[in-house]
C-alpha cells in the first residue's frame, strides 16, 4: 500500500480511512488496484510469486 494516490488492495483513496486490514492482508496476497491510477489490474500469481500489470503504469512483481 501506497500513502499517496489508492489503497492496492480495496482502491480507495490511501489518506481516507483506515486500511490496516488491507495492509495485513497484502502481507498474503498480491495488489488488486494501481496506486497511482486505481485501476484494477490484472493479476497472475505463480507458485514463485506474483505479477500484477496496470494498462497505464505497467506491470509489478513480488
Amino acid at each position: 500500500m501506497t500513502l499517496l494516490g489508492y489503497c492496492d488492495r480495496c482502491g480507495e483513496a490511501a489518506g481516507e480511512g483506515d486500511h490496516s486490514a488491507c495492509a495485513e492482508a497484502r502481507r498474503l496476497e498480491p495488489p488488486r488496484y494501481c496506486p497511482d491510477c486505481r485501476r484494477r489490474m490484472r493479476v497472475q500469481v505463480v507458485p514463485t510469486g506474483w505479477t500484477a500489470t496496470c494498462v497505464e503504469h505497467g506491470a509489478r512483481h513480488s
